[in-house]
């Protein structure tokens, strides 16, 4: 609900800035304008929408595997998240798990390796989307009507702030899912030893 509001905020100033520029303002110029921003808005989120197919049908689910260490969270990036009080925020950051059918707004368990792995890969295929998306997003400036920089440039940036918000969720909660792992597989190591 909150990106919501932050996007037809987002709409509403950049068409209010765009028409500014334009003084004076006629009714065709609103229309017009309104017409380039929403367009914009749309635009955006069907490009973001096929950079997130595009990556989870193009590219292999091993290269998302808890063993890929580039995506291995380390202490001082695990602060980074507490210095900006990501704890008191990451709930507000919408959660698309259900078009994977796979949910990472909740843990629901801390010791079945399977599921652990399931949840980090889930996690990294969402990390390398929504940066992509960030991005990627410079790409409306190729769509019709959105071309003037004073339209694609603030959606740019709309997309580029929404989209590394998901990003620092997800990093955050992989420096846990990552230690949580490791414990599994050292227990299930230990198991197959005796």
């Amino acid at each position: 609900m909150l990106y919501l509001i932050i996007i037809a905020v987002s709409v509403v100033l950049i068409t209010a800035a765009n028409l500014l520029l334009t003084l004076p303002i006629t009714l065709a110029d609103l229309g017009c304008t309104a017409f380039s921003v929403i367009l914009g808005a749309m635009a955006i989120f069907a490009i973001d929408g096929i950079l997130a197919l595009a990556i989870r049908r193009l590219t292999p689910k091993r290269w998302y595997a808890p063993t890929v260490r580039i995506f291995r969270v380390n202490k001082r990036e695990r602060n980074f998240y507490r210095a900006i009080k990501i704890k008191s925020w990451k709930d507000k950051v919408p959660e698309l798990g259900g078009f994977t059918d796979f949910h990472k707004n909740k843990l629901e368990s801390n010791s079945d390796g399977a599921y652990l792995e399931r949840f980090i890969i889930e996690a990294n295929y969402g990390v390398v989307i929504h940066l992509a998306n960030a991005v990627l997003g410079f790409l409306i400036m190729f769509i019709p009507f959105c071309a003037a920089p004073s339209v694609w440039m603030p959606i740019f940036a709309v997309n580029f702030l929404l989209s590394l918000l998901p990003v620092a969720v997800l990093r955050y909660t992989l420096y846990t899912l990552f230690n949580l792992y490791d414990r599994c597989q050292k227990r299930q190591r230990g198991k197959e030893t005796i």
